[in-house]
This record gives C-alpha cells, structure tokens and sequence, in this order.
C-alpha cells in the first residue's frame, strides 16, 4: 500500500457489506480456547496484526493452534488449563488485548515470562493490572519502573484469594484476570476501584467464558465479581462480524446521505460498539433492523450531546461525522482514550483543526464545532482507528489523503480496499 491515499469523494452510498469478524471476541474466544480441555474451532475469526500477534504468542507458550487464514478458522489444542513453557519472551507489537490479557493469563502458569510491544506499546499504562496481580500473590513487574511495558512475569501460580481492580484506564485489565481466574486453585474475588470504563467490554468476556463452560458470579452494581476454579470446556464459536468496523460503514451513510447495509449484526450484539448506531438515529439518521442486519439511512445531520464510555473505540467515527452537522457535537466519558494507541482526544483534535474544524479538548472528551472545510493531508500517529475513521471525511469533502495508511492492519487489512468497493463516484 502506498505511504498516502487520497480518498475520493462519494455520491450517496448505497451498499451492503458483510465485515471481517471481531478481534475482541476473536482474543477472549483464543484465550479460553487455549485453556480449554479438548479440541476447540473459532470460526469467522479476524486475520489481523491483533489476533496473530495472540495466535504466536499462544504458540509460543506451548499451545497448538491450526489456523486457516483464508477459511477464517482456528482450530486450538487446549491445554486443560496448564501453561505448557515455563519460560518464553514474548512480543505482542502494539496489541492491548494481548499484552493484557496475556499478563493477566501468565500469572496462572509456574515460570518465568516476558511482554513487550513497539515503542508507542512501552508508553502504555498497565501498571493498575500489575498493582492487582500483586495483590493475587504473583510478582509482575514493569521493566523500567514505569508502569508500562516492557513487563516481567515470575509466578508459580495465584496465592492469594483477592485483588481489588481500576476500572478507569481500560476494561481490558478486568477482562484478563476474569479469563485468568478460573485457572487458580481457589475461588477469587475481584472487587472494583472506582468506575468501569467500557462496560459493555466486560459483559463480552463473561458471555465469551459461559459459551467456554465457565459462569461467573458476577455483582457489578456492588462492584465484585467471585470466580470459583473451574476448567473451560471446548466448543465449536462463531465469531461476531465486528461491530466497530461497522461504524465507518453506517458512518459513511451519514456523512454522504446515502443507505447502508450491515449483514451479521443486530442490536443483540454481544459487541457494545453496535450501540454506535443509536449515536447516528440521534443526530437524524433513520435505522432499519432486520433478524440478521441494521441498515442505516444517512439524513440531516445537527450535533449532540454525548457520553460514549461504553462505546470509546467509535469516538473517530463519530468525530467524522459531527464534521457535517448542523451545530456542535459534545463527547463525553473517554479520558481513557488518551492511553490507546496514540492520544485519541489531542491527537484527534488536531487532524479535525486541519480540516477546517474548531474543536475544544475537555477532560473527558471534545467538542466538535463544525465550520467550512478543506482539504489536507491528516496523520494516522500509527494508530488503525484514526485512519478508518479520518478517512471518512474525504467520502464529502476533497481532497482528504490519508497517511500510513497500512496502521489499518492491526485489525481490519483490507479497509481501505472495502471503503473504495462502496464508493459509487
């Protein structure tokens, strides 16, 4: 792929698109299959940087995995709950869910194990994950002293019953020591500190755990959760199309006034990112639901007021969309988007400034206020959500290029080939 992509601009779009499955269910599904007992297959699984990032640090903790790529499909040997190598240095790129989830799953095993990632991995916290870990009994320790990758794990196993847990940098923490926990050799309880960001992220590990074989005792309104020692059961998991690639393409029927077709996703989505759609029906669009799909008609557009904490990895999106409002939009409850693959609330208030935007940084979000626009050339700072959803932008206004457009493999390779399969101009 080239180093920049000009996009070009759209008439209505009127498509249907049938997208790549979900690397959130893909990750948690890996990680229960492995520790299974028997012979699991995840099918509609997403071949992304993400999930074979996990894949080969699943390897090379001893797990057998057959993946089939072009079929989607992976086949996991579990390993009834056993960590196979007692050591393995392990590189997880720039991967939240591996890195965490991985760190989280390694305290359970009888070794010693290290994590780390590209530079922008090592700016990113984890040390609220290695403060809970500590309180379990397991030394997991940042490197360089700064509560950031790279990360060291020396464990012969969980010692002890109670961790208390941060909710308020990411969700992903509580999500691997949730799939962790059955593994211990006692019951354990996680009580939360504070507030849950993307509470919809939790609510998906512990219906991914229960299609495993393992049901938690869960009280969030009291902040705890109680996981007694259980042992994951193979199965057969079909995985969810992925409901935040779904929002460029309902987000591109916005910003163009045209009508699209989303087949494999239904508002019953174990995926909290399909509440997107109820963002776009509040600033005019109109939403058609059928068994098996959600279409989305692009009409006026006037800006909102809006907390999208459970939704934070479709705050671009949005952000793209608000461009072409009548009046402000206000997003609210995503501090923790500073900590994701770059800063997606300074970071993404530059590249809107450069389009012609005014926008107003808050703590918790920004403020969008639309204004003419203008072409540019707008940075991706590495990051696969930034140029997914700035490149939305371009579908109305000229020239809009796109640089490193190749970020998008992390978790949806071929975005820009499918964006341009809809474009009708």
């Amino acid at each position: 792929m080239a180093d920049i992509i000009e996009i070009p601009t759209s008439r209505p779009v009127q498509a249907s698109v049938c997208l790549p499955g979900s690397k959130s269910l893909t990750n948690r599904a890996l990680i229960c299959a492995a520790m299974a007992n028997g012979r699991s297959v995840l099918n509609g699984c997403l071949d992304s940087e993400d999930t074979r990032v996990m894949v080969d640090c699943l390897e090379k903790l001893g797990v057998n995995i057959d993946a089939d790529w072009e079929q989607k499909s992976l086949v996991i040997a579990g390993t009834s709950g056993m960590i196979p190598e007692r050591e393995a240095d392990l590189f997880v790129a720039n991967s939240g869910t591996t890195i965490r989830f991985l760190t989280a799953l390694l305290a359970a095993g009888k070794g010693s194990y290290r994590l780390d990632g590209i530079p922008r991995m090592r700016e990113r916290p984890i040390g609220d994950l290695l403060d809970a870990l500590a309180d379990l009994g397991v030394n997991a320790i940042s490197e360089n002293d700064d509560r950031c990758p790279p990360v060291r794990v020396t464990t012969e196993g969980i010692e002890n019953p109670m961790a208390q847990v941060k909710g308020s940098i990411s969700s992903q923490y509580l999500s691997g020591l949730l799939m962790m926990s059955p593994l211990a050799d006692k019951r354990i309880r996680l009580e939360l500190d504070g507030d849950l960001v993307s509470r919809p992220y939790i609510d998906m590990t512990l219906k991914v755990m229960s299609s495993f074989g393992v049901q938690v005792k869960s009280n969030l309104s009291a902040n705890y959760l109680e996981i007694k020692p259980d042992l994951y059961q193979a199965c057969d998991y079909n995985i969810e199309p992925d409901a935040s690639a779904a929002s460029y393409f309902w987000a591109a029927a916005a910003i163009t006034g045209g009508k699209v077709k989303v087949t494999g996703l239904t508002r019953k989505s174990l995926q909290g990112d399909v509440g997107f759609c109820e963002c776009l029906v509040k600033m005019g669009c109109a939403m058609i639901e059928e068994p098996d799909s959600i279409t989305m008609l692009g009409q006026s557009l006037t800006g909102i007021d809006i907390n999208m904490n459970a939704m934070s990895d479709t705050v671009q999106t949005l952000a793209a969309v608000a461009l072409f409002a009548d009046g402000p939009t206000t997003i609210r409850g995503v501090a923790h988007n500073r900590h994701k693959e770059t800063d997606r609330i300074g970071d993404l208030a530059t590249e809107l400034r450069k389009v012609g935007a005014k926008v107003e940084e808050l703590d918790d979000g920004l403020r969008i206020i639309p204004g003419p626009l203008n072409g540019a050339e707008l940075e991706t700072y590495q990051d696969h959500r930034m140029a997914m959803s700035l490149a939305l932008i371009g579908l109305k206004q000229p020239g809009i290029a796109i640089k490193n457009p190749e970020c998008t493999a992390k978790t949806y390779p071929d975005y820009f080939q499918d964006l341009t399969n809809i474009i009708v101009a």
